[in-house]
């Protein structure tokens, strides 16, 4: 473009010059044929040159591979793909229950009988760009001779496995646990041979050390103590062999807690002792995650990328989790239907203004902190929850999950955003 400004410049300069030294006398009829000769020799270029120019920035101007969204790196950055709303999708799933082998009983809703399949049946739509399809070969393209870890509790658990399952129609992987880890039933490895790629969870629902405070032992609602400036060593000490973290937490806060800093108790969240201050779940979870954050700083091996993925909302209607409460919708909330509002945003809030802190301290130790977004999404999807169509591993235990999320089902849209991330990261170094 500025080229062909030059050109037209210099030829509108030159036709006015000619024209008055013609007007003026100056050129013989000679002289007029060869500049007319000129002109147009002169017009020929500058219809040439541009095309030139153009044929040969599409040859050198990289390629992505069935990701026709991905243009450029500026494009792409322009879109937030966490402002939309989820549109119907006849397409349906990436896979089933029958083609991917890796679904554990608890998400497998329809395995158990799930009657429904419209849940299956919505996208999530950007306001901005279209959210490019999940590419299994281009992610493990992009991923390949990287180890990338899921750090938290079960839902990302369930985020883990739906990547498996989306990428299972490209590469099966070894489940590696037994080789690599002592508790092989929390903390799980899968490798991609073909790929060189491991992927991996470190189970620490807290991010700080922890332990029950019950004296008649661990249960669903037993209080724990949370040593909040003191982190759980057992992802601490792993964490440092990984390219690419994925870290989200959120209901085991929700539980009673007790609040220890510098060894010492300083409140609690509905733990109703007295003489204890209950603070709320907000302040174990503010320092919870200060304390994760702060730790991938400080590792001095740690050279990864950061992935935080913020909570995913619970659906209890009827009830509350343990007294009867169910999730039986079957589609959506519209936004008019269901806004981001009380606990669910104040609990947001929290983790998101910790994480904007640890970011620029991050920035500083010259470390990439990302945000997946994913609060607003899915409290819009009351219809993901297994419900009581999960098989629970206690068959002596019923309780309907609201929490957690069908496979196939709204959670693959995470791992939709995280590859739209990646693939980012990659062409805008590149």
């Amino acid at each position: 473009m500025v080229l062909s400004k030059v050109f037209d410049s210099q030829f509108n300069s030159a036709m006015k010059v000619r024209a008055s030294e013609i007007l003026n006398g100056k050129y013989t009829t000679r002289n007029t044929h060869i500049s007319i000769v000129l002109v147009l020799f002169t017009m020929l270029l500058i219809m040439l040159f541009p095309l030139s120019l153009m044929r040969d920035s599409s040859e050198s101007s990289p390629k992505i591979s069935s990701v026709t969204s991905l243009k450029n790196s500026t494009e792409v950055k322009q879109c937030h793909i966490f402002s939309g709303k989820w549109v119907p999708y006849t397409e349906g799933p990436y896979y089933n229950n029958e083609t991917c082998l890796w679904i554990i009983d608890q998400q497998n809703c329809k395995k158990f009988g799930r009657p429904d399949s419209e849940f299956l049946q919505w996208r999530w739509k950007p306001d901005e760009c279209e959210l490019p399809r999940f590419d299994a070969t281009q992610f493990l393209k992009v991923v390949k001779g990287k180890k990338m870890v899921f750090v938290g509790d079960s839902v990302g658990i369930n985020q883990m496995f739906s990547l498996i399952c989306l990428l299972s129609h490209v590469s099966q992987p070894e489940d590696i646990s037994m080789k690599q880890t002592t508790d092989h039933t929390y903390f799980k490895r899968f490798y991609y041979a073909k790929y060189n790629f491991t992927l991996a969870n470190l189970w620490s629902p807290y991010f700080v050390k922890s332990s029950d405070a019950d004296t008649n032992g661990h249960s669903y609602d037993s209080i724990m103590k949370l040593y909040l400036d003191e982190v759980d060593e057992a992802w601490a000490s792993q964490v440092e062999d990984f390219d690419i973290v994925i870290i989200s937490a959120g209901h085991w806060f929700f539980r009673p807690l007790l609040f220890f800093e510098n060894g010492e108790l300083v409140g609690c969240n509905k733990c109703r002792k007295q003489n204890v201050t209950d603070l709320a779940h907000y302040y174990g979870y503010k320092k919870a995650f200060r304390t994760a954050f702060r730790t991938l700083i400080n590792l001095r091996r740690f050279k990864g990328v950061t992935f935080f993925r913020t909570f995913s909302p619970s659906h209890f209607e009827n009830g509350d989790w343990n007294k009867g409460g169910n999730c039986i919708r079957t589609k959506p909330y519209t936004k008019e239907e269901m806004k981001l509002d009380g606990n669910f945003l104040e609990t947001y809030l929290t983790q998101v203004e910790e994480f904007k802190a640890a970011k620029k301290d991050a920035i500083k130790r010259g470390l990439e902190f990302n945000m997946i977004d994913t609060t607003e999404i899915m409290l819009l999807r009351p219809d993901g929850h297994p419900s009581n169509f999960g098989h629970a591993k206690n068959k002596n235990v019923a309780i309907n999950d609201c929490v957690h999320w069908c496979l196939p089902g709204p959670v693959d849209t995470w791992n939709e955003f995280l590859f739209y991330m990646l693939k980012l990261g990659q062409t805008s170094s590149g």
